[in-house]
């Protein structure tokens, strides 16, 4: 008897996103089944643009801070030497990444945040070691970087009390590529985050777990504490 179906037809998966499933290959080959018409980027241009954020990194020998400002919060997947609270200079927090598996599906498509160009983003940097660098980016390259929703900076980032903590890895929206939504309107942005739901999970978890993941660390977001309290409300209506 086959198991349960999440609403892009594909199994559920359990854990959510997982080292196994990123070193396997299965999240790029499951995202190639759900929409055949998507364009996944190739292993080599994959590497491709993770040996460019290399090679113009500003610090080498000690190191490097990842910007996490979404699921990467609570969910890093990542071997992690440490982490603190920071905010991205120069980008905001945005729901604008229209999503089709995963938190979403075909018929009822999720979002998902990104990084939209101006003001500033209240965040977690995590630590990766040095030791640990090229593994860790490799995995973490898998799973940002499998289609062309994302584009990789080295983003400016300042500590808790402002302080300068040089650059960390931060994925900016791509808003040239067809998954792009930034101009939807809040109120859809709210619709799909209380009704859309994939092998991954809901949107609404997504959205829960980054606010609360956020807020553990003392972090807190006017944004996500408004769209947060809509999708309650919303939800509260089924």
């Amino acid at each position: 008897m086959s198991g349960p179906t999440a609403p892009d037809g594909l199994p559920p998966v359990e854990g959510g996103i997982t080292r196994d499933l990123l070193m396997s290959g299965a999240l790029r080959a499951q995202l190639a089944q759900a929409m055949p018409d998507l364009r996944l980027t190739s292993e080599a241009e994959r590497h491709a643009s993770l040996q460019a954020m290399l090679a113009a990194r500003p610090e080498r020998g000690c190191g490097l801070w990842v910007f996490a400002y979404g699921s990467l919060i609570w969910n890093p997947a990542m071997l992690i030497s440490g982490r603190r609270i920071a905010t991205a200079i120069g980008y905001h927090r945005s729901f604008c990444l229209s999503v089709r598996m995963g938190r979403g599906s075909p018929d009822k498509p999720g979002a998902m945040l990104g990084l939209r160009a101006g003001g500033t983003c209240p965040g977690v940097v995590l630590r990766l070691a040095e030791a640990d660098v090229a593994h860790e980016l490799d995995l973490l390259w898998r799973r940002e970087m499998v289609a062309d929703g994302y584009i990789p900076h080295w983003v400016p980032i300042a500590g808790e009390n402002g302080e300068d903590l040089g650059a960390a890895i931060a994925f900016t929206i791509n808003p040239t590529q067809d998954s792009y939504c930034g101009d939807l309107p809040e109120a859809e942005i709210i619709e799909r985050l209380a009704t859309a739901s994939g092998r991954l999970g809901t949107g609404a978890e997504y959205l829960f777990r980054t606010r609360d993941g956020l807020a553990a660390m003392g972090v807190f977001d006017p944004y996500l504490d408004r769209i947060a309290a809509a999708v309650t409300a919303r939800m509260a209506l089924d």
